[in-house]
């Protein structure tokens, strides 16, 4: 099975509407949503839960009051006023506090323990392309990867079970530890940029994380057409780094159509449309073959 992770060097590059259309058209691939600050490859996916799976990813700290001697040595140490006096008793504060086991570690009374707290779901549903695993966090939790795992072990688990020749992950933006976590074990990253030198920088970072990984680089460009220089600089820039430059998306309207009525661009007909299906021919060749340079 080949797992190819789709990234950005930030938000709003067009990354989910490329991995949508790329699931739309592996036809069989399973999916994974590993942006699960902001899941939303489901919406264009249509998918259908089958399975919902608590997420416990964090802890908080619970004071036994028959053992707390009101000593105030917890709420001392709490840097995140999470520690309350409410009358006689110390209570804690479960939206402040971030499962930092100060409070349980200075306790002299041993009155403090910290237990597991849900911190979100993972969502198992079926679409009309196949199966999609995706994520999600509760208000206020901290996304550190550890989700981002669980949901690919899941897909890659599913995977196997359903034969599956592909992976197709949309992962976080940026570089962060949910970026890491979505390209760890992944064969090839594509990396969706636009024609600014800021989504350059980006690109630049985003592809040094992924090399570490020993992953194989391509590139596509998404709304190309805006800046016609900037996008050439962007692609000579990426040959020079050795990513396999699979083509260009041109700025188009049917593709805010094709989200607002929650489908995959490629059930379009359009500029857009037209160039991810020939970008997906490309890649195909690419994950298998020789690729050829930006430029």
């Amino acid at each position: 099975m080949t797992e190819l992770v789709v990234i950005s060097g930030k938000g709003g590059t067009g990354k989910t509407t490329v991995a949508g259309s790329l699931v739309a058209l592996a036809k069989g691939a399973v999916a994974a949503d590993c942006d699960v600050d902001a899941a939303n490859l489901h919406l264009i996916l249509r998918g259908e839960p089958l399975e919902r799976v608590p997420y416990r990813g964090s802890e908080e700290a619970l004071i036994d009051q028959e053992k707390c001697v009101s000593c105030g040595a917890c709420r001392r140490v709490c840097r995140f006023d999470a520690v309350l006096v409410v009358g006689n008793r110390y209570e804690i504060d479960p939206l402040s506090c971030e499962g930092c086991g100060a409070c349980a570690h200075v306790c002299p009374a041993g009155a403090i323990r910290m237990e597991e707290r849900q911190s979100g779901w993972i969502y198992v549903s079926r679409t009309p392309y196949g199966i999609l695993v995706h994520g999600e966090l509760l208000p206020g939790e901290e996304n550190s990867g550890k989700l981002v795992t669980q949901v690919k072990m899941r897909a890659r688990m599913i995977a196997g079970k359903e034969g599956a020749a592909l992976l197709i992950v949309d992962g976080s933006p940026g570089i962060g530890c949910p970026v890491i976590a979505s390209l760890s074990g992944a064969h090839a990253a594509l990396i969706v940029a636009e024609p600014s030198r800021a989504a350059l920088h980006d690109l630049l970072r985003v592809a040094g994380v992924a090399r570490h990984f020993r992953a194989k680089l391509f590139l596509v460009l998404n709304k190309a057409d805006l800046s016609p220089k900037l996008a050439r600089e962007v692609g000579e820039a990426a040959a020079q780094e050795g990513m396999v430059c699979l083509g260009e998306i041109p700025y188009d309207e049917g593709v805010t159509w094709a989200q607002l009525r929650g489908l995959p661009v490629v059930e379009t007909h359009g500029p857009a449309a037209t160039a991810i299906r020939e970008i997906w021919e490309k890649l195909r060749k690419g994950l298998y073959g020789e690729g050829r340079g930006c430029g």
